[in-house]
């Protein structure tokens, strides 16, 4: 046997007898990288820095006047939308990246390291929180400039942020599953942009439901987006905790359930 198969061999022994605790402590090193990543190249960071504040402005002057009669009526209603809106559309950028990487020979070099298989995965999806926290606090410090004073307090907006974020991170693991399976990064975006943009615009973020048509209706009250965006309006606005909170915990729990043993199982088939 040559050397080099030698090495080989004990590489993948070695890789294989990875413990749990160095599978966390490899994942977040990962982690760490896609965030030196964001650092050394901050224009990754331009959908979750402009967006929120393109889309604040322009939906709240948009609909504001026809919708609540005036902007700061409609505030309440448009910055909880905006705010799911925003951050769900970043989980995109997980599959994409994570397509990139693969496409680019970057999870082959890693197969050459002493780490766990499925670290440069995971690390990958614990980076990408960040950028859900920042689009997050934008978009509510946008809403804050433009008159937008949540009724609950700090502590019912940070938990509202925090179950964006959580569901976002949830949905990141639909989008890594295609960034691990599809071909191309474009056809990630391509794929999920067909999927999320119904999801988010047949919803009740931007105008409520009973102004739509009765057989869109029955849609978007199904809608998951529709429940995540009243949980956050019931936390934000009031400080109440409602049946629509434990629904999208429950499907952001359902989610990862799924697709992450599929996107794992994917994942190790293809690296």
């Amino acid at each position: 046997m040559s050397s080099s198969s030698v090495k080989q061999e004990a590489l993948y022994s070695l890789r294989k007898r990875t413990s749990f605790s160095q599978s966390v402590r490899n994942s977040f090193t990962m982690a760490y990288r896609g965030l030196l990543k964001i650092k050394r190249t901050p224009e990754q960071l331009f959908d979750v820095t402009f967006q929120p504040i393109i889309f604040t402005l322009m939906f709240t002057y948009i609909f504001g006047g026809a919708i609540s009669g005036n902007v700061q009526a409609y505030l309440p209603i448009i910055i909880p939308g905006i705010l799911v809106q925003t951050v769900i559309t970043t989980s995109i950028v997980t599959g994409v990246q994570l397509r990139e990487d693969m496409d680019k020979g970057v999870f082959d070099r890693f197969k050459s390291l002493p780490i766990a298989r499925i670290s440069p995965l995971a690390g990958a999806l614990l980076a990408d929180t960040v950028r859900y926290a920042i689009a997050t606090v934008l978009t509510l410090v946008m809403g804050y400039v433009m008159g937008y004073r949540p009724e609950s307090g700090i502590g019912f907006v940070a938990i509202s942020g925090l179950l964006v974020i959580i569901c976002s991170w949830a949905v990141s693991w639909i989008f890594a599953f295609f960034g691990v399976i599809a071909r191309t990064a474009s056809s990630v975006q391509g794929i999920s942009m067909i999927i999320l943009f119904p999801l988010t615009f047949l919803s009740n973020a931007y105008v409520p439901v009973e102004t739509m048509p009765k057989w869109l209706q029955w849609f978007v009250n199904i809608n998951p987006i529709s429940h995540l965006v009243t949980a956050v309006r019931e936390l934000a606005n009031n400080g109440t905790v409602g049946s629509d909170l434990v629904i999208s915990l429950i499907g952001a729990a359902v989610i990862v359930a799924v697709f992450a043993p599929l996107t794992v199982r994917a994942y190790m088939r293809r690296t």
